[in-house]
């Protein structure tokens, strides 16, 4: 069974200044989005699902429509108001997206086999994908035997500003053990530190960081949709909360319903947060087409 490729492109872009998924940084035109659908297809992904807000969908087509008509891909949406029936007053009345595993339960009608999650917006790698497909295609489908692609952090930060980075922490069998979000990581000074509270803390130039390249079966489906009524139930008022992945990832090890194996990957991840981190994004891709690696045309 070919695992499918979920892409989360709902997001607003707002440290960015625009639609950084539909922009273009690499050559002739394409977007980061673009290599990771080409490096999926040929690392042996069945399909791809593009989860968009509609508000957005005339110009993600106006993009990708000619671009993806002859490929296995569909769209799927996220919109605060898909929320389960009892907590309709509150989608109703949100504005800002609801989280990263509201997004993978959104998308549950249109994947039913393994999955990857991955970001619009971070480049991963051709290396990366092949590593998660030859894991996705060799479990049980119906297993919660998930797993995930890590980063050293030192490779993960802009020069921009603060980012996002979940911080992982794994046992001796590479299994994970734990994954906290830090919203707001940056190098000083003297080295990289969170500063989400009163103080800053430092953190390894080595620690292993989540960028959402996640390796899922469809069981998680409902184990998100439980959380997410779990979630409003004690959040649903709170207008910043979010409900994120490594909530419903630490909750399943925890609880030991679920094993995560950390997965890795020889290649550079490239991201774009800021609008200051296109430069040397579209820089490096550049080098790697230059080096044969990806043609100058994907499509």
């Amino acid at each position: 069974m070919k695992p499918t490729l979920l892409i989360l492109a709902a997001g607003m872009g707002s440290r960015y200044g625009g639609l950084k998924q539909i922009d273009s940084v690499g050559v002739n035109g394409a977007t980061i989005l673009d290599y990771s659908v080409y490096d999926a297809l040929r690392a042996g992904f069945g399909k791809v699902v593009l989860l968009i807000r509609k508000s957005i969908e005339a110009d993600f087509k106006a993009v990708f429509a000619d671009r993806f008509k002859n490929l296995p891909v569909e769209y799927v949406f996220q919109e605060n108001d898909n929320v389960p029936p009892a907590f309709a007053a509150l989608g109703a009345t949100r504005q800002k997206p609801w989280g990263t595993a509201h997004a993978i339960w959104c998308s549950k009608e249109a994947i039913h086999e393994p999955f990857t999650v991955i970001n619009a917006d971070d480049f991963y790698g051709a290396g990366a994908f092949q590593v998660i497909a030859d894991y996705l295609k060799n479990i049980d489908y119906q297993s919660n035997n998930y797993c995930m692609v890590g980063y050293y952090l030192k490779n993960t930060l802009s020069e921009a500003g603060s980012v996002a980075r979940g911080v992982c922490s794994a046992d001796e069998n590479d299994f994970l053990t734990k994954v906290v979000e830090n919203t707001n990581i940056q190098r000083l000074n003297d080295g990289i530190v969170s500063t989400m509270g009163n103080h800053p803390v430092p953190l390894p130039e080595d620690c292993l960081v989540s960028m959402n390249f996640w390796g899922f079966t469809p069981t998680i489906f409902e184990y998100c949709e439980t959380m997410f009524a779990d979630f409003l139930k004690e959040n649903g008022e709170n207008s910043k909360a979010e409900f994120f992945i490594p909530l419903v990832i630490n909750y399943l090890i925890h609880s030991q319903k679920a094993k995560v194996k950390v997965l890795s990957s020889a290649d550079e991840w490239i991201g774009v947060t800021y609008a200051a981190d296109k430069d040397t994004a579209s820089q490096k891709i550049r080098e790697l087409v230059a080096q044969g690696k990806y043609p100058a045309d994907l499509w």
